[in-house]
């Protein structure tokens, strides 16, 4: 793989499943913008894509072992509910089937998980990835390609950690150059 660092801008859809369930899309209003060679998109993803040329359309397969794995069913786990408290309530508006909340292992790092069910005291979440399990096809276009210098890699990993975006930067406009979406 080219050792280089890229900025890439790039249109896809993403599909799963037999019936090619369209997952989600990047589109020319809201492209994913990334640096490869940081380690902010899959290896193989970055593999597939780095060595195409601006208007190069793609289309291609990541197999689940070289995305985001099987589905682990010991990753489906009860926890008390009461953890999920804040002032001795439970805040409805985060409490509910299907949302993710974030949650600390015991290393204090982050991890989301997928509430599947509310019980009297337990609450069943699922802590795999929501594409674990699934194959990744995508198909798309290279909008934008060019070697990334020094100094844009050296402000992006010193002042922000979200590396790649389709547009919503969590609150700061991508205009401003948080993830290189210019």
């Amino acid at each position: 793989m080219d050792k280089k660092n890229y900025y890439l801008a790039l249109t896809y859809d993403l599909f799963v499943g037999e019936e090619k369930e369209l997952m989600e899309q990047a589109t020319i209003e809201k492209p994913l913008c990334f640096y490869s060679g940081l380690g902010m998109m899959l290896d193989k993803f970055e593999e597939a894509v780095v060595g195409l040329e601006m208007n190069n359309t793609f289309d291609f397969v990541i197999p689940k072992a070289d995305a985001y794995g099987e589905f682990d069913d010991e990753s489906v786990i009860d926890l008390p509910k009461n953890i999920f408290e804040v002032d001795g309530k439970i805040d409805n508006k985060v409490l509910f089937e299907g949302n993710v909340v974030p949650l600390q292992d015991q290393e204090g790092n982050r991890i989301n998980a997928s509430i599947v069910t509310i019980g009297e005291d337990t609450v069943t979440v699922d802590l795999n990835h929501p594409l674990a399990g699934e194959n990744l096809h995508f198909v798309g276009k290279v909008l934008v390609k060019r070697e990334a210098d020094e100094d844009e890699i050296k402000n992006l990993m010193s002042q922000h950690s979200c590396g790649s975006c389709h547009g919503d930067c969590e609150g700061e406009d991508c205009e401003s150059g948080c993830c290189g979406c210019k």
